[in-house]
């Protein structure tokens, strides 16, 4: 369970107000209490009731809280030893998937380490089998996976013989992004049929586990796209996107510095097979360290940032 909502609640119930929380929190309101609910349904019980003395805490959710306040002291701690150790170094490996979202998450977590200390950060962009092999033989230390749902079984099975512990991200739906200038940027809706004459720009180096490029063609995504452009890194797509307004792309949703930066719109569009999920995944029996929950955090914080918003 992600230590980030731990400090949500506990910012809640210190201050009993969600309005107030999100000032402190440096968040929106809805965002705030959308987080508050997903962690509620994660636990299964009500944290939180709305009373005339504002928002106070459930019988369970004292409880829960007790425990919140324990764990974010007891991390609190761990991160103070990190500190105490002269000449320590600032170490964080990872790989993961070319999504926006990930690589601004990263963006923020390094922007938070101590500049007065060592640092020595690997990350990766690169396929999901390319992460898992990875993580295996040490190069990253944790992966992030990426997967259309419809391959899940394989994927589960896949790291399962490979011993591998894992927790979901986030299922998502993937979004079109597009320039401002696209023909059909100004559609009121937009199918998958209207792309078919449009040029789809692709990461060229998928995998799944076990599937043979026979058993690949039985689980196409419906997609009669006629021109396509092949990349292998994330950093050009935005400047083609921008440059060739008849480019699109499907992505997990971007967040709105990037879509600012590059004058890119993203949009809703049924597709077949276009649920996706993220996946953290380590060696059993990894130990978290400090670093690790910090960069955690950022995550999630910049999943947020993009997950509660409402895309047409």
């Amino acid at each position: 369970m992600n230590t980030l909502f731990f400090k949500y609640a506990i910012e809640v119930e210190q201050t009993r107000s969600i309005t107030k929380a999100a000032e402190n929190l440096y968040m929106a309101q809805p965002n705030l209490s959308k987080a508050i609910r997903e962690l509620e349904e994660t636990l299964g019980f009500p944290i939180f009731v709305r009373s005339s003395k504002g928002v106070i805490p459930t019988d369970q959710g004292r409880e829960f809280l007790k425990y919140a306040h324990s764990i974010m002291l007891e991390l609190d701690k761990m991160s103070k030893i990190s500190e105490m150790s002269d000449g320590a170094v600032q170490s964080f490996r990872i790989s993961i998937p070319r999504g926006s979202y990930i690589a601004h998450g990263f963006t923020e977590f390094a922007a938070q380490l101590d500049p007065g200390k060592r640092v020595m950060l690997n990350v990766v962009e690169t396929n999901s089998m390319q992460t898992i092999q990875h993580v295996l033989d040490g190069q990253s230390d944790l992966g992030i996976i990426r997967y259309q749902v419809a391959f899940e079984p394989y994927f589960m099975d896949y790291l399962r013989e490979k011993q591998l512990a894992f927790e979901p991200i986030w299922e998502f739906a993937y979004l079109l992004l597009l320039s401002k200038e696209h023909p059909l940027a100004d559609r009121p809706k937009i199918s998958a049929e209207d792309l078919e004459h449009y040029t789809e720009i692709v990461h060229g180096d998928l995998q799944v586990p076990y599937l043979t490029e026979a058993h690949r063609s039985g689980y196409g995504d419906g997609r009669n796209i006629h021109s396509k452009i092949y990349l292998y890194e994330r950093a050009n797509q935005f400047e083609l996107l921008n440059r060739i307004p008849n480019t699109f792309m499907w992505v997990s949703p971007v967040p709105d510095t990037l879509l600012n930066r590059y004058d890119l719109i993203q949009r809703a569009c049924r597709a077949e097979r276009n649920l996706h999920k993220d996946l953290l995944i380590y060696p059993q029996g990894y130990q978290f360290r400090p670093i690790d929950r910090q960069f955690i955090d950022q995550l999630f914080a910049a999943k947020n940032e993009v997950a509660f918003k409402t895309y047409d």
